[in-house]
């Protein structure tokens, strides 16, 4: 097999060939054909989370020690199958959900393993990912059948699509007039504006520092759009309902927090870094909510590619290449070029 593995951080991926892993259990063997390229891939890769006022939290931390497999947006093809495997055959095409807990702490049996506290089989995260054209799944029951969807597309569920869906469902109760902001309009922005209006929401305000990406805010369905450069971007946002946060910085939290009406709630995704400082007695006089939001649930995956087949989420940009090029798009995305989601092909690798 193949893979774009991280020998260091910072450092150009390196391409490896290495034996297939073989399923034992109830694994399954996939074989990539699609991986899509998130930006906390950038910070993984870096090899750190800037947590602020000059502290880091180290991936290694976490158990991503190099040589590493990054990629947890993966769609491929059931190659080989464990003795106990059940539910999936050999050749059928299936999404892969990455954020896989240790499935026997108290949150994994409430069907929350993306908030799992040990979470150390999450793929492309602490688990050899989706760069690659093989990828070993612990049980059939992380596999989604997304058939009707375009398969580059269905790869981004994975993350962008179940991490904004899972974030909108920590907005306040809204009615039609409230309007939503959301900040930051990269792949997970565009997809959290696809979530709301697949939702109903009509009134959404995307917010971003890039006019492109606004235009394309637009299309997707965002009612109105600010440029968060824009001297009066806190004035044309006072009174929203709720922000949804993409990109998590000192900056955006202030702009999200101090623009929203009493009883609004800010969430915060976005992982860019930083740390938030705010005085106290104003959150409990606005009666106003912070909360975070991390990835998704199988159970919110499921229902988001529910979505998607039924054509009631709009696809944002995706630009596929090939995964040779996994590099270039990693460089391109530090460095806002990306408009959108960029998915490495694997499908034409020889593995």
């Amino acid at each position: 097999m193949i893979s774009y593995q991280i020998t260091e951080h910072g450092k150009p991926l390196q391409k490896v060939f290495s034996e297939k892993p073989k399923p034992v259990g109830g694994e399954v063997l996939m074989r990539v054909t699609r991986s899509g390229v998130c930006h906390s891939d950038l910070h993984i890769w870096e090899g750190y989370f800037d947590l602020g006022g000059g502290k880091r939290f180290y991936v290694k931390e976490r158990g991503c020690v190099p040589p590493f497999t990054l990629g947890h947006e993966p769609f491929g093809i059931v190659e080989a199958l464990g003795p106990k495997a059940k539910g999936v055959k050999v050749g059928q095409k299936r999404l892969i959900h990455p954020w896989i807990g240790c499935g026997k702490c108290a949150v994994c049996k409430a069907g929350q393993e993306n908030y799992c506290v040990s979470g150390t089989r999450i793929l492309g995260v602490n688990r050899a990912g989706g760069y690659s054209t093989h990828l070993l799944v612990p049980d059939a029951k992380y596999l989604l059948d997304a058939a009707g969807i375009d398969e580059a597309f269905a790869a981004t569920l994975a993350c962008s699509g179940v991490t904004a869906y899972s974030a909108s469902a920590k907005l306040p109760p809204l009615t039609p007039s409230d309007r939503v902001a959301i900040i930051g309009c990269g792949g997970v922005g565009m997809a959290g504006i696809a979530v709301l209006r697949a939702k109903g929401v009509k009134n959404i305000v995307a917010c971003d520092i890039d006019d492109a990406k606004l235009k394309t805010a637009t299309k997707l369905g965002a009612k109105s759009t600010v440029n968060t450069r824009s001297a009066d971007a806190a004035q044309q946002l006072q009174g929203i309902a709720g922000a949804i946060d993409f990109v998590g910085t000192p900056v955006t939290a202030a702009l999200g927090i101090a623009a929203l009406r009493k009883g609004g709630r800010y969430v915060l995704v976005g992982l860019h870094g930083g740390e938030l400082v705010h005085a106290l007695p104003p959150i409990a006089q606005r009666a106003i909510g912070i909360v975070g939001s991390y990835v998704g649930s199988l159970q919110e995956l499921k229902e988001v590619v529910a979505l998607a087949k039924k054509g009631k989420l709009k696809p944002m940009p995706v630009e596929t290449r090939p995964a040779a090029d996994v590099n270039g798009a990693l460089e391109d995305l530090k460095a806002g070029r990306v408009v959108g989601r960029v998915v490495l092909d694997f499908e034409e690798v020889a593995a």
